[in-house]
């Protein structure tokens, strides 16, 4: 049970996550012919699709996408193993959960990646083959500001700009999992520095007494 309630977080964010972009997809017209307004103009559901990383980066190869997502694979079996190594180990709780949702979050978009193209058939047109060339399915826009940015402005200036990603569940259960780290670093790793300071001051006893 120690594994199950840990990865059952996992599971549950795959699901909802997965849930979601199959109800974007069947149910919505891509783009901006299909968006709807939840919040006015500032919250908004708008169906898109990201064939690259975060915010549409891209590798710049033909092998770019399969380069990504055979990454994206790796690092969920290396994420996923210290989920298992956190929970023997019996680290803070907390620390645990934001790894599991980190987990879902990144099995949420390689599945997007390795099966979309071929369940889906979004791969881009210029695809080797549409196995691992899924694009990922993004929905929630949030639209802090959009407009043109003043020639004068270093590096952005000159283009138009939505000041805001879109996004989808998966990306979102990354960056809550990361964001409660940082926030609550100290209390997490707290209990395990105490718990390594009384293991080597038992230690130091032990040696002292032999």
């Amino acid at each position: 049970m120690k594994y199950f309630k840990y990865f059952a977080i996992t599971l549950l964010i795959i699901l909802i996550d997965q849930a979601v972009k199959m109800w974007v997809h069947y149910q919505m017209d891509f783009g901006t012919p299909g968006q709807i307004k939840v919040l006015g103009d500032w919250f908004k559901l708008h169906y898109t699709t990201n064939p690259g990383m975060a915010f549409g980066m891209q590798l710049g190869s033909e092998y770019g996408k399969l380069i990504l997502t055979t990454f994206r694979l790796v690092a969920m079996f290396g994420i996923g193993y210290y989920l298992f190594l956190l929970i023997n180990k019996e680290s803070h709780p907390g620390y645990i959960i934001c790894i599991a949702l980190i987990l879902g979050g990144a099995i949420g978009n390689l599945i997007d990646s390795i099966f979309y193209g071929v369940w889906l058939g979004n791969a881009p047109y210029d695809a080797p083959n549409p196995w691992f060339h899924g694009q990922v399915i993004d929905m929630f826009y949030i639209d802090i500001w959009e407009g043109f940015i003043p020639d004068w402005v270093p590096i952005f200036g000159g283009s138009y700009t939505a000041l805001w990603p879109i996004f989808n569940i998966a990306d979102a259960s990354i960056f809550v999992g990361v964001a409660i780290i940082l926030i609550f670093q100290g209390r997490f790793f707290e209990a395990e520095k105490d718990g390594k300071e009384d293991e080597i001051q038992k230690q130091f006893i032990d040696e002292k007494h032999a």
